[in-house]
């Protein structure tokens, strides 16, 4: 600005000369500002100079590059991804309905920028990917065989889904933070039938653990009658009182008492 002032003060040769360095020094300071970069915390910038990539910025604050570079601004911060919801059968064939929410971060900005097309897009796909592949590897119910299921070991399948899901990014250079289940049911066309089949199971384990305990009650009072003598009974008797016993112990609804005043063979 002074340059150019003093331009219009002067005359001749050295006017021109003025106008000539006030040019000058304009297109220098332009230059200079143009390598001036801001980083704001949690973002980077992946410099590239002439198609090379040349390193990325981390640092927070003002930066000063070459003008001539390109810079390409790169989120590190850490978000949250929530997969749509998928139908997909499971190991025995059931049809389920899933979701999972993925907590992830870009790591290595070189390569989320150069490796893929939209980093964004492709963690995306690869968690819908990673989420139909395990959902289809498990049983949604072990129903009591002890093996691995969706339902009764949220915990490890997650931790498995963690793990593919690191393997499918990697090479666009996210690291997975966390994965969680959000949504895993039957779908509804299976729903009723398969919440009756579970509904018969708990009542087989039920009546399982009644008869169990009845079988022992009777057990025990056939032991005490002949530890204490209180009365001789001979197999036919001993019999009819397990089968009464049986019958009042493990009958659902209250049993009526009946006073026999014959006898057992007449």
């Amino acid at each position: 600005m002074v340059a150019f002032w003093q331009s219009a003060v002067h005359t001749g040769a050295l006017r021109g000369l003025l106008v000539v360095a006030g040019i000058l020094l304009a297109v220098a300071i332009s230059f200079v500002l143009r390598g001036l970069t801001v980083v704001a915390p949690g973002r980077a910038h992946v410099v590239q100079l002439f198609g090379k990539y040349k390193g990325s910025i981390r640092e927070p604050g003002m930066q000063w590059v070459n003008p001539f570079t390109n810079r390409i601004p790169v989120s590190t911060r850490i978000r949250n991804l929530e997969s749509a919801q998928a139908k997909v059968n499971d190991a025995d064939g059931n049809p389920i309905e899933i979701a999972a929410v993925v907590v992830w971060q870009v790591q290595d900005t070189a390569q989320a920028t150069f490796s893929v097309d939209d980093y964004v897009k492709f963690v995306s796909i690869q968690a819908e990917t990673a989420v139909r592949h395990i959902a289809s590897s498990y049983p949604y119910d072990s129903r009591g065989t002890g093996a691995m299921s969706l339902r009764e070991n949220a915990n490890e399948i997650t931790q498995r889904l963690s793990a593919e899901l690191n393997d499918r990014v990697t090479a666009a250079g996210v690291h997975v933070i966390e994965t969680r289940l959000t949504r895993l049911s039957y779908a509804p066309e299976i729903a009723q039938a398969m919440l009756r089949q579970q509904a018969a199971g708990a009542v087989v384990g039920a009546r399982s653990k009644i008869v169990e305990g009845a079988v022992g009650m009777v057990k025990m009072a056939l032991e005490r009658l002949d530890e204490e003598n209180v009365v001789e009974l001979d197999e036919e008797r001993k019999a009819a009182m397990v089968s009464n016993l049986l019958v009042v112990l493990c009958s659902e609804q209250a049993t009526q008492q009946v006073v026999n005043t014959g006898s057992l063979y007449s």
